[in-house]
């Protein structure tokens, strides 16, 4: 039984039915800790999503085993997963206590009745009335098997061009656990920084290999733009404005919030804060739960850039868990030239929220997200990095995750 859908296959954290909202899938009770579980192990996920459409559908789910780049595996459902083809998520809500009317559904993963049976990458994909051409949307999920070690540290490159403004990860992975003959072919490494797949660093080869090591250690592959701390934006309540809000309007069925104007943030001096490294909570300050008594409202974005004029030949994005990184609709803002600023408006649910904002070529639909001329880069910012081992047989069919590694870039370098 194979599932083929080619959205899915490019972007595997897609929304294909535009009434979900606030989807958090992530290790339960941890809305920060990323969807990854040891293969035959006891960790347990938690899925929540918001259909605002106030009637309740026949919400189901299922898996897809993936290669290290996402393509589908050429293999039996019943391969990689033990019991049923897909579970109906049974747990929902209607909410209360609030103006908007939606339904909140929850799962917990796996389930008993569908388990993943091997070690590598997954496409979770829910969908409507058991039919897997009606997907709501997909999310990534990776099941790891420790069967290889890894060493990783970041350190500060020693090139003077990204010496002030990136990151580089040094990696060593120990293979005395599996057969290699072949490492450029067997064994692939991913690094991604604050669980970011669209800059992720993958497709490098090896620098050594030698008494079952295999090491990764050149001053231009593993190198990362280092960022800055996000910025914030604190919708726990509607009654008490954040520090970030400007005004608030509301009617007898909305809540609409206008974002203080922001500008640039390149030329301004590092310092640092705790964030959520572009993630989202969902949380109140009233005593109420925040899946189904929490409150959405329209929230207007406002970004000036200097001079009042657009970038030439670039598009802004708002950017981070908060838009599926860039991948709504609302993540492209607009250059309103009467007031000089990009614009856009997003609904959003009660919580706390990390975001950036960043430009993208117009004429390269290939290049990435760049925060150079928004947020600069800076070598002290605080980074989550997860180091990612994958490692195929002599004439295997699918590449199995069999070592993980987290670091973090203020805790895990020399000197430190």
């Amino acid at each position: 039984m194979f599932f083929f859908y080619s959205a899915a296959q490019r972007y595997p954290d897609q929304v294909f039915n535009p009434n979900i909202r606030t989807i958090k899938f992530n290790i339960y009770g941890d809305q920060l800790g990323y969807p990854i579980i040891r293969l035959n192990g006891n960790d347990k996920l938690e899925l929540n999503f918001d259909d605002m459409d106030p009637e309740v559908k026949n919400y189901f789910y299922t898996f897809q085993l993936c290669n290290s780049d996402w393509s589908p595996v050429q293999m039996s459902y019943f391969d990689f997963v033990r019991g049923f083809t897909q579970v109906r998520i049974s747990t929902y809500r209607v909410s209360s206590s609030v103006l908007t009317r939606y339904i909140h559904y929850q799962a917990t993963l796996p389930d008993r009745n569908c388990m993943p049976t091997k070690a590598g990458n997954y496409i979770l994909k829910v969908f409507l009335n058991g039919d897997t051409t009606q997907l709501a949307f997909t999310r990534r999920l990776l099941v790891y098997d420790s069967k290889l070690a890894i060493a990783a540290q970041v350190q500060q490159p020693f090139t003077q061009q990204f010496f002030r403004t990136h990151h580089k990860l040094q990696v060593a992975v120990s293979t005395k656990g599996v057969t290699v003959t072949y490492p450029n072919q067997q064994i692939k490494v991913v690094a991604l920084q604050n669980y970011r797949w669209d800059n992720c660093i993958k497709d490098i080869p090896p620098l050594f290999f030698r008494n079952d090591m295999v090491e990764y250690n050149t001053e231009k592959d593993f190198l990362v733009a280092a960022g800055k701390e996000w910025r914030w934006l604190n919708l726990r309540s509607f009654r008490l404005l954040g520090d970030r809000v400007q005004k608030q309007t509301n009617t007898d069925s909305t809540f609409e919030l206008y974002v203080k104007p922001e500008t640039d943030r390149v030329n301004q001096r590092y310092y640092f804060f705790r964030d959520l490294n572009g993630m989202f909570t969902s949380e109140t300050t009233e005593n109420v739960n925040p899946f189904w008594e929490a409150e959405y409202a329209k929230v207007h974005f406002t970004y000036i850039p200097p001079g009042n004029a657009p970038y030439p030949g670039k598009d802004v994005y708002l950017f981070g868990e908060i838009t599926n990184y860039g991948m709504l609709d609302s993540a492209k803002m607009r250059f309103n030239a009467s007031s000089g600023a990009y614009e856009t408006t997003l609904k959003l649910k009660q919580g706390y929220y990390d975001y950036m904002y960043v430009t993208k070529d117009k004429a390269d639909n290939k290049s990435g997200f760049s925060t150079s001329f928004t947020e600069g880069n800076w070598w002290e910012s605080e980074d989550h990095y997860m180091i990612l081992v994958y490692y195929r047989e002599l004439g295997g069919r699918y590449d199995q995750l069999l070592g993980v590694a987290q670091l973090n870039s203020q805790f895990s370098r020399p000197g430190y």
